[in-house]
């Protein structure tokens, strides 16, 4: 007997619902890949993301995306995404999973 059958007994006139699958993202999605770069500024790691040729709406939110995600800090200036720390990995499967095409660049 699992977990639903159990709550199915305490709970006879609940209607179960399964849950809802994670549409697709609506941030328009490019042919050419994002760059994926690691820089040092004043001494300390930063990951930035650019070369996304979709709208500015669509990248600050997939900044923000970003930064709620992993948890970290970071801005959206001049077209670009720069995160504080040494994300890459985390950033490329995010922006994978998401169906994007990422390129690293740098170490």
């Amino acid at each position: 007997m699992d977990l639903q059958d159990q709550l199915k007994n305490l709970f006879p006139e609940h209607k179960f619902e399964e849950p809802k699958k994670e549409e697709k993202s609506d941030i328009w999605l490019q042919d050419e890949p994002i760059i994926c770069k690691y820089e040092k500024r004043k001494g300390k790691p930063i990951t930035i993301i650019e070369g996304y040729n979709g709208s500015t709406k669509d990248f600050k939110k997939l900044a923000k995306e970003i930064k709620t995600t992993l948890s970290v800090g970071g801005s959206f200036k001049d077209e670009k995404i720069i995160i504080q720390g040494d994300y890459r990995d985390k950033i490329m499967k995010l922006l994978k999973d998401k169906g994007f095409n990422v390129k690293r660049v740098g170490g």
